[in-house]
């Protein structure tokens, strides 16, 4: 009889890698999980319960619902058996974002010290659910997870290619889902200025649409005349960022500057140095014309980002600073007389001068600017954070220097890049790139070279989606998917190249649920 109570009590509690393995596919990997033999079955019978008002819990509910037809019922009781609790617990010791999920013959326990924990909680109870519409067995287990990186990012442009705010929407979904938790919109470009300005109207009359579009490769400069464009209201902003708060994502908006600055200048030519006229480049690549260093461009931009201010609650405010040519200001009168005026050593040095004068203004709104690695060039301005794409060497300099900094590197988190091979069964992307899931998956944020100290001024990581060469929405799913998934457990702390074909594995278990709601993406294995 006492080896029978022995045996029961090692199936009951001894770790098991065993049938239930197949059915725990969780991206990211978990910090420290363990599995038990069993499962719990959530039916309609099943009760939802939280220590307080949890806006987690409509968003379960919303879920389950939508994806499996069950109506979940909700009490601040909770019940002995059959419920999913979702518990903060205010004098835990858990850091913030982490969470404790049990699953075990009574129900589903989530708890943590604050909402972000308890919806990536949630987040991974979702990933173990079956594809059934019914019938939720749910594999005995306990989780304690944390991440490792505080910036886990992602980009989009919305300015080559534009897509809707139902779309971005979805996208944030997307990067919700895998505990993302910073969304970068780029908002201006020389291809289209997509945010209203109430002050200066013309940024959207004119600058949210061109006469036409590059198609195909870039080496064959072929371009249609079909006009193209659209923006976003404030009110759409508004709306976005409110949803995507709900889902415990910041979004940090871009608006370019001095460079990347076309769309602007068509609408306001006399911010420009040569007063132009100017029209909304239908094209990519890098242009001469940028913003001038004059008082009046100034004004004009304490006054664009007073709104944009006021619409993102973000700490952060992006303010571009890349591939800024310098050929206009070399020929420019008044530029020169800045140059002279503030003893600048050159050009270089009067956009150190440029982005210090705005992050100064930033700051005075409580704000903080990031920049891409350019604004490194002659100087970098005081309290800004870099985000590194030219490699990582820009992020080393700027981390050394104590500047906080954000990994962005061409090699392994540009997702405009293709991502199988043969290169001609893909969609165009761009020329001459290839980043596969596997290398996205080696990426390491913190570079070896910083010591201790200067390791802690690497905030994390984030991918860019370029669109130049993305035209639907179905097109940017399959540039993200699968390898977000890579980033998100690179960004977790969970990555382990040695393990990567199990990582393979659980990628495929979540292709299923991608075929299930109608997501492209690109196989996994070729």
């Amino acid at each position: 009889m006492a080896m029978k109570k022995v045996r029961l009590l090692f199936l009951l509690f001894f770790p098991l890698i065993s049938w239930a393995q197949h059915s725990v596919a969780i991206i990211p990997q978990p910090e420290k999980m363990t599995i038990y033999e069993g499962s719990f079955t959530i039916s309609e019978k099943t009760i939802i319960t939280s220590n307080g008002t949890l806006p987690e819990v409509d968003y379960l509910q919303n879920y389950i619902k939508e994806k499996h037809g069950i109506d979940l019922s909700f009490s601040d009781k909770k019940p002995k058996t059959n419920y999913i609790s979702l518990e903060i617990t205010p004098m835990s010791t858990m850091p913030k974002e982490a969470y404790e999920l049990e699953v075990n013959s009574s129900g589903v326990s989530i708890k943590a010290s604050d909402n972000h924990g308890i919806f990536y909680g949630i987040q991974s109870l979702i990933q173990l659910l079956p594809l059934e519409r019914k019938n939720l067995k749910v594999t005995h287990l306990s989780i304690s997870d944390a991440p490792k990186y505080k910036w886990r990012g992602m980009h989009l442009d919305v300015c080559r290619h534009f897509f809707d705010k139902e779309q971005v929407k979805q996208y944030i979904d997307y990067l919700s889902q895998y505990k993302f938790n910073t969304f970068h919109w780029h908002l201006t470009d020389d291809q289209g200025w997509r945010i209203e300005i109430k002050k200066y109207p013309k940024l959207t009359e004119v600058g949210a649409y061109r006469n036409g579009t590059m198609v195909g490769k870039y080496v064959d400069q072929k371009y249609d005349d079909i006009r193209y464009g659209g923006y976003f209201t404030q009110e759409d902003i508004k709306e976005v960022v409110a949803y995507a708060g709900q889902r415990h994502i910041t979004i940090v908006p871009e608006i370019e500057m001095p460079g990347h600055a076309v769309a602007a200048l068509a609408s306001y030519p006399e911010l420009s140095c040569t007063g132009g006229p100017f029209e909304v480049e239908r094209g990519w690549g890098v242009f001469d014309d940028v913003f001038c260093s004059k008082e009046e461009t100034f004004e004009f931009l304490e006054n664009v980002l007073d709104e944009v201010i006021a619409l993102f609650p973000s700490e952060y405010i992006h303010i571009g600073g890349d591939e800024s040519p310098k050929t206009r200001w070399q020929a420019c009168e008044h530029c020169q007389s800045v140059i002279r005026r503030e003893n600048l050593k050159d050009e270089h040095e009067l956009q150190s001068y440029f982005i210090t004068r705005m992050e100064k203004y930033v700051n005075s709104k409580g704000r903080k600017i990031i920049g891409w690695d350019e604004i490194l060039e002659g100087g970098l301005a005081p309290n800004a954070a870099v985000m590194s794409w030219r490699g990582t060497e820009g992020g080393i300099a700027a981390a050394k220097q104590r500047h906080y900094v954000v990994m962005a590197p061409g090699s392994h988190c540009y997702f405009d890049h293709y991502q199988l091979k043969p290169q001609e069964d893909e969609p165009l992307a761009f020329p001459n790139s290839y980043t596969p899931l596997s290398k996205v998956y080696s990426f390491n944020p913190t570079p070896e070279s910083l010591n201790e100290e200067e390791r802690q001024y690497i905030l994390g990581a984030q991918a860019n989606l370029w669109t130049e060469y993305i035209t639907s929405f179905s097109q940017l799913q399959y540039m993200l998917f699968p390898r977000a998934l890579a980033l998100s457990e690179v960004l977790w702390g969970t990555a382990n190249i040695e393990k990567y074909k199990e990582f393979e594995e659980r990628v495929i278990g979540h292709t299923k649920k991608f075929d299930r709601d109608r997501i492209n993406y690109a196989k996994v294995r070729q």
